[in-house]
């Protein structure tokens, strides 16, 4: 497990925002922990046209911290 800190896209509102928040996102905000093999989209509407494909751990100036769901 790889641990997550704020700025990183495990905790930003666009990692994994191009579909329905899954329970192994909810649990990376909870826990800041994600398994190192983790992978998903970057909705930043900046990087929309790249279509990224980041780790819980990477980073951009665009995080934004994402609402704790409950």
């Amino acid at each position: 497990m790889q641990h997550v800190h704020d700025g990183q896209c495990g905790l930003c509102t666009h990692f994994g925002e191009t579909h329905s928040a899954t329970e192994k996102i909810v649990q990376i905000r909870r826990t800041k922990e994600a398994p190192e093999t983790l992978v998903d989209e970057c909705g930043h509407p900046r990087h929309a046209s790249l279509h990224l494909v980041v780790t819980p751990i990477s980073g951009c100036n665009g995080f934004e911290l994402a609402h704790m769901i409950s």
